[in-house]
């Protein structure tokens, strides 16, 4: 059975994958969004896609590295409904994928600040709004916390962080009734990867569907997760069936990694 929300949900980062998959699953079980990101017309685009659900959205083109435009994103939140139930912070900048003994520093520098400091200058924002409703928090981790492979040391730092910070304002949140929470997809089953893997095959002169296999071997399930997958993990969190639940990493991963 579907989770249902009756509250104003808050998406950072609404790309076509799950930014996108988040902010419909939201209207579906019932909840208004508020949609930021950068691109203007790919927010009118889910924007359409949530009132086709019933729901209201309001679209705000939001960089989140800028204070003053995170400050009108939460202004605007206000203004337009009155109060904000949900933060769910999937803005990400990828991080550079060398060693980190080779890593240039400048650049893990840029990725630190959108992947952490920034997800917690608006998480901070929020606050006072998630306050008056006893509130939650999601943040979009990954399953990297879960390995140490090669030339990923600059994604697991900036994730390892941004874990770090979700932990430590449940704890800090906490006593003002807002709960803060993270989900840590692996794969997920979407366009880019759907256009990576058959770059994969291509390169390798074998079926796209050879790739797919290989990588939902290493899981329990053989397969991937798909958007909506993590995102019902999201709305379930976001929700007031986790009323109890603040301070955990939810993993999604189709049994890939165990905790």
């Amino acid at each position: 059975m579907m989770t249902t929300m009756s509250r104003v949900v808050v998406v950072s980062g609404v790309g076509p994958g799950l930014g996108r998959a988040i902010a419909v699953r939201s209207a579906a079980a019932g909840a208004d969004v508020v949609l930021a990101a950068r691109t203007k017309a790919f927010l009118d685009e889910v924007a359409d896609d949530v009132t086709a659900l019933g729901g209201r959205a309001l679209v705000v083109p939001t960089d989140i590295t800028s204070a003053t435009q995170c400050e009108n994103l939460v202004q605007a939140t206000i203004d337009a409904f009155g109060r904000a139930d949900a933060l769910v912070n999937n803005a990400f900048a990828m991080p550079p994928m060398r060693e980190l003994s080779k890593v240039d520093l400048d650049a893990l520098r840029e990725s630190i600040d959108v992947n952490v400091l920034s997800t917690l200058r608006l998480t901070r924002l929020f606050a006072p709004a998630l306050a008056e409703s006893k509130g939650s928090v999601v943040m979009i981790n990954s399953a990297v916390l879960r390995h140490s492979r090669r030339t990923f040391g600059a994604y697991k730092m900036a994730k390892s962080a941004l874990h770090a910070v979700a932990s430590s304002l449940a704890t800090e949140l906490g006593p003002q009734g807002i709960r803060v929470n993270s989900v840590a997809p692996s794969y997920i089953w979407a366009g880019s990867l759907k256009a990576y893997f058959a770059y994969q095959a291509a390169k390798r002169g074998v079926d796209p569907q050879q790739i797919y296999d290989e990588a939902a071997a290493g899981t329990d399930l053989k397969r991937l997760a798909t958007p909506d997958e993590i995102a019902d993990a999201v709305v379930f969190l976001a929700s007031d069936g986790a009323r109890a639940i603040t301070g955990q990493c939810l993993d999604v991963n189709c049994g890939e990694f165990h905790t």
